[in-house]
């Protein structure tokens, strides 16, 4: 898939999930496009893999047009800005869930922002 595909099916799969949910996020966007199944997203939840861009089966430079689409269609929408931590499921502690490998703040937040209506 090229860049402008990407960025139209990233612009589409948000607005379906905006009028559904009431809500855009990164990671339901990632599992809209393919590019994370179910089961690895429930892996990634439950502590079993260190990383969600490890499972994701696109590259990074895909990952980051996606999470730079949903920004600049939030910022035409008008969208509220929603911080969401995500930590383990399961027993034990509630340990706070990486996206990035880095695991760099600005990455961290754009996965992690969801985008809801005002």
């Amino acid at each position: 898939m090229n860049k402008e595909d990407l960025i139209r099916k990233t612009q589409s799969h948000a607005i379906s999930l905006l009028r559904d949910k009431g809500y855009i996020s990164s990671v339901d966007i990632i599992m809209k496009l393919g590019y994370l199944s179910q089961a690895d997203y429930e892996k990634w939840r439950r502590g079993q893999v260190d990383y969600l861009e490890r499972v994701c089966k696109c590259n990074l430079k895909k990952l980051s047009l996606i999470n730079k689409t949903i920004r600049n269609l939030a910022r035409e929408k008008n969208l509220k800005a929603s911080r969401i931590v995500y930590s383990r499921w399961g027993k034990g502690p509630k340990k706070i869930l990486r996206f990035s490998k880095s695991g760099q703040s600005i990455i961290e937040s754009g996965y992690s922002t969801h985008y809801v209506q005002r």
